[in-house]
């Protein structure tokens, strides 16, 4: 219960941006704008999508990267928790997440074209 008002606080807060909406995942939730996946929530903190640039923001105020673990091995996103005074002041949570929204859609970009041409395969049926 205390995620899904969390969760309902975070919408809240960035409600000046558009089309952001929470998808359950992997009993966590991940913050939409568009078809951008810009933020996770899981366990009563907010993490944003950053960057090599980006990051810096965040590890210089003390806040550390999503991980998870799989396998018996600690794996890290590329996504760092959003400082506290940040989470209270709406506006400045906003520009913090338009932020990661560009990132999350540079990436996203990067991905496509680093993905090689397939051209389909002819049928060899008759």
């Amino acid at each position: 219960m205390a995620d899904d008002s969390f969760k309902e606080f975070v919408l809240d807060q960035l409600s000046a941006l558009p089309d952001v909406r929470a998808k359950a995942m992997f009993g966590a939730h991940g913050l939409y704008s568009g078809e951008s996946f810009f933020a996770i929530l899981d366990e009563g903190r907010l993490f944003f999508k950053t960057d090599a640039q980006s990051q810096a923001d965040y590890t210089a105020r003390g806040m550390g990267p999503f991980t998870y673990e799989m396998k018996g091995r600690v794996m890290t996103m590329s996504y760092h928790e959003v400082p506290p005074d940040v989470l209270e002041n709406a506006p400045e949570l906003v520009a913090w997440a338009r932020r990661a929204i560009q990132i999350a859609a540079d990436s996203k970009k990067s991905q496509k074209s680093s993905q090689p041409n397939r051209v389909p395969r002819k049928s060899t049926r008759s």
